[in-house]
């Protein structure tokens, strides 16, 4: 067990009282739903550490780079893990010749893979970066592809390096190291994501992931679409394992949030029953690979977990008219209403909620009650709490080292806020305590969706509105800016737009909960066993079409 450390919502010192005493703050912004802060550049990190340690902001939640006709820009998106309506945006300005800015990776863990993307994209260089390199693309690229005056018609030459021991200098290892490469088509790594781990005997002394194998420029194509009907069909891509309305709502609600668009309650509660399916599409996906990495249990509990899948799939497609892609939401609401016969729709899905329990039951005795799934998975993959906050961790991952963090709650969007259910923590902080969180969550959400069922069900007839008045073409003032994220299957799933005044956005960062938790694993698998290794990796239930985008 791990000691989980809570300061609750006890009163911290206010953010303007804190930065009225630095000299690096230079000016102040006003983004949509949370006030910013410009910042030197040379100023980062102490600003940042001031921010953390004095004001609470304990989550760097996203950092989103971006240019501009005359300069270059970081913005390091704060908020609160036991508060996070209360947000802040530290708005780090550079020159466009000279882009040089301090890194925020000695105060927040999490900025190290985050100012690597940026540096890879954009070319913005940190000083002071603990690993200052690519992180998508290869080490010989040249250019960066998000900058304006890239040259997407030049040739590039990418040469094969031979790997290279990480601890190579370190003579405290000797000399029986080896260096294993795993992935990047592995069936445990769950697609296509390269690990290399540097092994001393059996016993796990470096562990490095390598991304950016299917690295699809979804953010680039988000940009070229219109905000009213081109965007919304993407969301669905970067989870392909079955959170893809969790991420529509993710679009919806921060393109909602910048052109002031009200949902209809009635569309409120379709969206909040269609996602709860739709994270159990994914969790189910996660508990059953997870068997077939950690005990080989693919005749029971992987055929089970797949047959589950299949019910609900039925259920969504009946809804949306899709099996997997689903393109449901829309700015203002949802593309329609329940299936004709409703009678017949809603008591498909009560069966289905009626036939769970004793499959979760089920489920517990192949797995949670397994002593070789035990043997395996107790007391392997540790992170600590605040090692899980210092890199971003969010989601089952976060909630499985006790942290008590979600957004349905802390931040309410949709019906959340009007039903009864509760947010699943467990304190085992290792690789058991996530496998529990998951499957608890199956329960937590299928009561849930009954809830909304029984809503639908008495919901008169002329209130059934689905789809607000939303203007043909939306144009967002320009300048307008805003993070908003919603409680994807894996995590915090946020989106970053900013408006230029068009039917486009100028930039539109995503950021997905898998980067963030996967960026914590060598954390947890240093000075673990190879064979843990596996457990710890399938623990974390990463889709790589969020982490490379």
């Amino acid at each position: 067990m791990c000691a989980v450390q809570r300061t609750g919502r006890e009163r911290r010192a206010d953010w303007e009282t804190v930065v009225e005493d630095l000299d690096g703050v230079i000016d102040r912004e006003t983004h949509e739903n949370a006030p910013g802060v410009v910042v030197r550049a040379d100023a980062v990190a102490a600003v940042l550490e001031a921010l953390r340690d004095s004001a609470g902001f304990d989550h760097c939640a996203c950092v989103t780079g971006q240019e501009y006709d005359d300069r270059f820009e970081t913005i390091y998106h704060l908020r609160r893990y036991d508060e996070p309506t209360r947000e802040l945006s530290v708005v780090v300005p550079t020159s466009a010749e000279n882009p040089v800015s301090q890194s925020g990776a000695s105060v927040y863990e999490t900025a190290d893979w985050h100012e690597r993307e940026i540096y890879d994209l954009l070319g913005i260089e940190y000083e002071g970066h603990p690993d200052l390199r690519r992180i998508l693309l290869p080490e010989t690229w040249q250019g960066h592809p998000l900058r304006e005056g890239y040259d997407q018609t030049q040739s590039q030459v990418v040469t094969h390096r031979e790997n290279v021991n990480p601890i190579a200098d370190d003579h405290q290892q000797g000399p029986d190291t080896m260096l294993l490469n795993i992935g990047p088509h592995h069936p445990a790594t769950h697609g296509v994501l390269h690990v290399q781990l540097t092994l001393d005997g059996e016993t796990v002394v470096d562990a490095e992931p390598d991304i950016g194998y299917i690295h699809r420029c979804e953010e680039q194509m988000c940009q070229q679409g219109t905000y009213r009907h081109q965007i919304m069909p993407y969301p669905d891509r970067w989870d392909w394992g079955g959170g893809g309305l969790l991420n529509e709502w993710a679009y919806a609600r921060t393109a909602e949030d910048l052109a002031d668009i009200e949902v209809p309650e009635y569309a409120q509660v379709l969206r909040t029953m269609s996602a709860e399916l739709s994270r159990m599409l994914s969790h189910f996906l996660a508990v059953g690979a997870y068997a077939l990495d950690v005990i080989g249990d693919f005749t029971a509990t992987f055929m089970y977990a797949i047959e589950d899948r299949e019910r609900i799939q039925s259920l969504l497609e009946d809804l949306t008219g899709q099996r997997l892609m689903f393109n449901y939401f829309r700015l203002g609401g949802v593309a329609w209403d329940l299936p004709q016969p409703r009678d017949a729709f809603l008591e498909s899905v009560r069966e289905f909620l009626a036939y769970l329990p004793d499959r979760l039951a089920e489920y517990h005795d192949l797995l949670s009650a397994n002593e070789i799934l035990q043997l395996r998975t107790l007391d392997t993959g540790h992170l600590d709490p605040n090692v899980a906050k210092s890199y971003g961790v969010t989601g089952p991952v976060a909630r499985g080292s006790g942290i008590d963090y979600d957004l349905r709650r802390d931040d309410p969007y949709g019906y959340y806020d009007e039903l009864d259910w509760s947010v699943v923590t467990e304190d085992g902080c290792d690789n058991y305590a996530r496998l529990l969180v998951r499957m608890r969550e199956l329960e937590e959400s299928a009561s849930i969706v009954a809830q909304c069922v029984d809503l639908l069900e008495d919901w008169p007839a002329e209130d059934r509105t689905i789809q607000s008045n939303v203007p043909r073409t939306v144009r967002p003032e320009p300048d307008a800016e805003t993070y908003r994220a919603v409680e994807a299957a894996k995590g915090e799933l946020g989106i970053y737009i900013r408006s230029d005044g068009t039917d486009s956005p100028a930039r539109f960062k995503i950021r997905g909960p898998s980067f963030s938790n996967l960026q914590a694993l060598p954390e947890m698998a240093t000075g673990e066993y190879i064979a843990d290794f596996i457990a710890t990796l399938g623990s974390l239930d990463t889709i790589m079409g969020e982490v490379d985008r």
